[in-house]
């Protein structure tokens, strides 16, 4: 797989902004991407070096309008940890 079909797009949720602080950074990622491609995919596209790859599968929820009933489809969130001093720039403008 290529490190652009890896990470999918960004989370931008308040506990993702203030994992920043901590600086980890949360993406949605591919179903069948592990650890070592995530980490390798995130080094190779933003030029930092990772610590830390967590992974969560995010399950599906059921939710429903009137009668019908259904359910929003679960999906793949890696958390990464960055070394000391290292920044990804999609981050930096937004103000939660």
């Amino acid at each position: 797989m290529d490190s652009r079909q890896i990470l999918i797009s960004p989370v931008v949720s308040e506990k993702s902004y203030s994992l920043i602080e901590d600086n980890k950074y949360s993406f949605r990622v591919h179903p069948k991407a592990h650890k070592t491609q995530i980490r390798q995919a995130v080094e190779e596209l933003f030029d930092v070096k990772v610590e830390g790859v967590n992974v969560v599968q995010v399950r599906s929820k059921p939710k429903r309008r009137g009668f019908h009933r259904g359910k929003k489809p679960g999906w793949k969130k890696a958390i990464v940890q960055l070394r000391a001093g290292d920044r990804i720039e999609i981050f930096e403008g937004a103000a939660v």
